[in-house]
């Protein structure tokens, strides 16, 4: 369970509750009434809590789980306990987060303006509004209602944030406007200048940055990520999009609609990344490349060319996953077989 000095009591949901907002049928005889107060993993769960099984590697826990309910697919229905309520699913996971967030919806903002903060006077928002102790917003920046803004965050003038968004403590925004649903953790920089220079043999010429950041709807970007504004053309990032702690995006890149992008990893400039794509951890990607839709990249690649739609690419430079797990093979064996001779 939750520790309640962080998080506030969940709710608590009949059985029946629980299937309609997964849109799944009961097995018959259950008691569509009976409560439970929680969510909880295979092996702290009791009987009045929700849990999951979405990987073979917990089947142990799931067969002597004391889970009241639990999501799994049909395969697994053999070794379910007993006394547990199968709620069977092609999705467990996707549906223990629908009833995660049923249990714990997100809390009700305590609107107002911190007596602590700074604001202009030509900030324009409204009551539903909270922001936060030791926040600076400079002039001409429009926030959306139930917008929250954490403690010593700075806006920079021209920003404009849209409704429901969540902007954490200690957060640098500057030349961007921002969507509607957007949460953006703490410690994230936006806006700042892109690495553009001139260079010759007398020294680099910084190039004017006077492009802007772009964020969509529903963009979550993770904990000290930054996005440098484009050059002139703008950097985007499309609806949809999550994008993990410690990212660095460059100046003018693209990101589509829908994309995963995980800890660690680096866009270079000017480069687009299609709709869908999945972007594993410590990923380098150099700049000026289309990496197209439905693309997935193996954690620690290093992309140095173009990728087309629906590949699945790996290694440094990466290639095809098949070509990648081949070359793996090949170079084991001829280290074993040098090592051998000797």
């Amino acid at each position: 369970m939750a520790d309640s000095k962080f998080y506030q009591t969940s709710e608590k949901l009949t059985l029946d509750q629980i299937a309609k907002l997964c849109d799944l049928k009961l097995p018959k005889n259950i008691d569509k009434k009976r409560i439970f107060i929680d969510i909880s993993s295979l092996d702290t769960a009791d009987k009045n809590h929700v849990s999951f099984l979405n990987n073979n590697n917990y089947i142990d826990k799931f067969k002597s789980s004391n889970a009241g309910a639990c999501f799994f697919r049909k395969g697994f229905l053999k070794f379910a306990p007993k006394k547990m309520v199968p709620l069977v699913t092609d999705d467990p996971y996707h549906l223990f987060a629908i009833i995660a967030n049923a249990f714990y919806p997100p809390k009700k903002i305590t609107s107002g303006l911190h007596p602590r903060a700074h604001i202009e006077s030509t900030l324009k928002f409204d009551k539903t509004v909270q922001i936060g102790p030791g926040t600076v917003i400079s002039g001409n920046v429009q926030i959306g209602h139930n917008t929250q803004i954490g403690a010593n965050t700075v806006i920079l003038s021209g920003v404009t944030i849209g409704k429901n968004n969540y902007i954490g403590p200690n957060c640098t925004i500057g030349y961007s406007n921002l969507g509607s649903n957007v949460k953006i953790h703490n410690g994230v920089r936006i806006g700042q200048d892109g690495f553009g220079f001139a260079m010759d043999r007398s020294g680099h010429l910084k190039i004017p940055q006077l492009g802007r950041v772009l964020i969509s709807d529903n963009v979550e970007i993770g904990a000290n990520t930054t996005i440098d504004r484009g050059t002139g053309p703008d950097t985007i990032i499309s609806e949809g999009t999550k994008i993990d702690n410690l990212v660095q995006i460059a100046h003018n890149v693209k990101i589509g609609k829908n994309c995963i992008i995980v800890a660690q990893t680096g866009i270079a400039g000017s480069t687009t990344i299609g709709n869908n794509v999945i972007i594993g951890g410590q990923v380098g990607i150099t700049g000026h490349l289309i990496i197209g839709d439905n693309v997935k990249i193996a954690a620690k690649s290093g992309i140095m060319k173009n990728i087309d739609n629906n590949k699945t690419v790996g290694g440094i430079p990466a290639v095809e996953i098949r070509d990648w797990h081949k070359q793996t093979v090949i170079i084991r064996k001829l280290v074993k077989k040098r090592f051998n001779e000797k």
